[in-house]
């Protein structure tokens, strides 16, 4: 295991700084996440730290060691590609090996991490297969066990998921967090998907247009966003936000429910009149605007099955959401204000 870190890293492209002077430090045995939109410099950021992209300035620490000019090969690091960069000419086994025939390792010694790795992932019957034959998950695993085999001090994962449909992307985020608790390396994994974020990262680093807009655990930016763009980008639905008493005020769609519905605790009534409905199973997302004093807001209310109100479009109903569930922001900067009220 290694600690990761940055001091004031920077790349620029042109006139434009895709990371902008970035201070990070991930812990060891840390499974950090690089979570924000595309474009916004988290695969750039985690290129850097493999050596394959050089910083126009700051620098890159892999266990407490400067590594900023060194190359790949010297870093001890193992990445996991968005396409899982498979040789399609070899197969499972010599995929697997190939990074330690690269280094001159022994040929029995090989064979016996081959079989570590690969029993470790549950793919040592795929290990005389192409990777044409294999699904995108067992090509994943293949990937990930190419990546372990090498005892690295870091892994970097670059949306090494994406490729896999729904249902196989869940197991299979299940599965590599239980790897990586497994053998604690210290791991950093990019994604745009807040829902792999929230699911794997023991810390989530937000990033956009090259910055670093929070660092904290999955709670800490889900309920306790740093500014208005975490806010709406963390969350599906994302965080209702308006205009309050010269703020920016905003909360979560589950927190707007039915006065009725809510007991104890002082609460800020809205009346809210329904525009459209979207059943979900066990939610409901409920589409409508406020009455003053806020006409033009639109918002959502998520609805869990166990509250049975009726609603239908165009009607009227009584809301209402607990006063500490509302966040406020200054309108200005978007950075949320210290105090819990306006």
């Amino acid at each position: 295991m290694a600690t990761v870190e940055t001091r004031a890293l920077t790349k620029r492209f042109d006139a434009n700084n895709a990371v902008d002077g970035i201070d990070l430090l991930v812990r060891e045995g840390e499974f950090l996440v690089l979570l924000g939109p595309s474009g916004c410099g988290k695969t750039t950021l985690l290129r850097m730290l493999a050596g394959l992209e050089t910083p126009t300035s700051g620098d890159v620490l892999i266990g407490g060691e400067i590594v900023t000019w060194l190359p790949p090969r010297a870093r001890n690091i193992a990445m996991v590609f968005q396409s899982y960069a498979l040789y399609p000419h070899l197969s499972v086994r010599r995929n697997i090996a190939f990074p330690l025939q690269a280094v001159g390792m022994h040929r029995d010694e090989i064979a016996k991490k081959v079989e570590a790795a690969a029993t470790m992932f549950g793919i040592e019957q795929l290990l005389h297969r192409k990777p044409r034959q294999l699904s995108g998950g067992e090509r994943q695993r293949v990937a990930l066990a190419r990546a372990v085999v090498r005892n690295p001090v870091v892994f970097l994962l670059d949306e090494p998921l994406s490729n896999l449909d729904a249902k196989l992307r869940t197991s299979a985020r299940d599965e590599l967090q239980q790897f990586q608790r497994r053998l604690a390396t210290t791991t950093v994994y990019v994604t745009h998907d807040q829902v792999e974020a929230m699911g794997l990262g023991d810390r989530i680093a937000v990033l956009n247009r090259g910055r670093i807009h929070q660092l904290g655990t999955p709670l800490e930016v889900y309920h306790d966003p740093a500014d208005t763009f975490v806010a709406t980008f963390i969350g599906s639905p994302p965080m209702n936000l308006m205009e309050m008493d010269h703020v920016i005020s905003g909360f979560r769609p589950e927190h707007l429910l039915p006065r009725d519905a809510l007991d104890g605790g002082e609460l800020a009534p809205f009346p809210f009149t329904a525009t459209r409905i979207e059943y979900l199973g066990a939610d409901r997302l409920i589409y409508g605007t406020l009455e003053a004093p806020n006409p033009a807001a639109r918002v959502i209310s998520r609805l869990p099955s166990t509250i049975s109100l009726p609603i239908e479009a165009g009607g009227r109903y009584e809301f209402a959401v607990r006063t500490r569930d509302i966040k406020h922001f200054d309108r200005e900067s978007g950075l949320r204000r210290a105090s819990g009220r306006a």
